[in-house]
């Protein structure tokens, strides 16, 4: 039989930061692909990544991270907890600690380590 599976997504609750990854030196196309500025220097930059729960954290996250550091807000998803920012590799590791480090000191969160590519 040909039966279709169906599968089911859903958040847990909690407070967590379940990504955060710096990608170093993206293509051009990567940039292109997510909507990005492509007025930013490829050959000098980074993008990092984080996604968190509750999903509205995204916006406190997105507040510390171009508080802290000279980076660019790319994207930033209330809904689903995404945040993305691009700039220099160093403001883009600075933004990530400053806000994973905020979420779970002062917030309580859950946090993963900051991984890089």
């Amino acid at each position: 039989m040909n039966e279709k599976m169906r599968i089911i997504q859903e958040q847990v609750p909690g407070k967590q930061i379940t990504l955060a990854h710096i990608i170093a030196n993206p293509d051009e196309i990567l940039y292109q692909k997510l909507g990005l500025d492509p007025a930013v220097d490829y050959a000098s930059s980074a993008i990092g990544i984080v996604t968190m729960t509750p999903s509205e954290t995204a916006i406190i996250a997105g507040d510390i991270a171009i508080k802290s550091s000279s980076v660019v807000l790319g994207f930033l998803d209330r809904f689903s907890g995404t945040l993305i920012v691009t700039g220099k590799y160093s403001d883009v590791e600075s933004a990530l600690k400053a806000l994973v480090g905020y979420c779970q000191d002062t917030l309580g969160f859950t946090v993963c380590s900051i991984t890089k590519t």
